[in-house]
């Protein structure tokens, strides 16, 4: 099984969202090492936040404060390898969905540029676990 979800952030938008609410809005949207490596920069912080709408779409659910059925913004977490690769951990709603759908392995990619974020993702059964299924 392969399944994908994008999504697009209007980073100004975003920036917008950031100065009125401040820390009201990271804390309720990103977790603690997101909002440290993101460094307070409109564009990374857009860039997650695509990102768990895009693990949403892909899990086949939505964000919790569109439909019941969602996960919440702090039950998917993207941060990045040393050398700058992301990578996405599951907590929660978003775990427990993965498991049931068997998605044991996630590849993601995130990119801003002109005022605009994106995330791609794709979610796939390990293979092992595919071989046994």
């Amino acid at each position: 099984m392969l399944t994908t979800g994008v999504d697009l952030v209007d980073i100004p938008r975003l920036e917008r969202v950031l100065n009125r609410f401040g820390d009201k809005f990271l804390a309720r949207v990103y977790t603690p090492d997101e909002v440290r490596y993101s460094r307070g920069r409109p564009a990374e912080l857009a860039a997650r936040f695509a990102a768990k709408e895009a693990v949403a779409k892909a899990l086949g659910v939505g964000m919790r404060v569109l439909s019941p059925k969602g996960i919440a913004w702090l039950d998917v977490e993207t941060l990045n390898e040393t050398g700058g690769k992301p990578y996405v951990i599951l907590h929660g709603r978003a775990r427990a969905l993965a498991e049931a759908q068997g998605l044991t392995e996630w590849a993601i990619s995130l990119s801003h540029d002109k005022g605009i974020a994106i995330a791609f993702v794709i979610a796939t059964h390990s293979s092992q676990r595919a071989s046994s299924v």
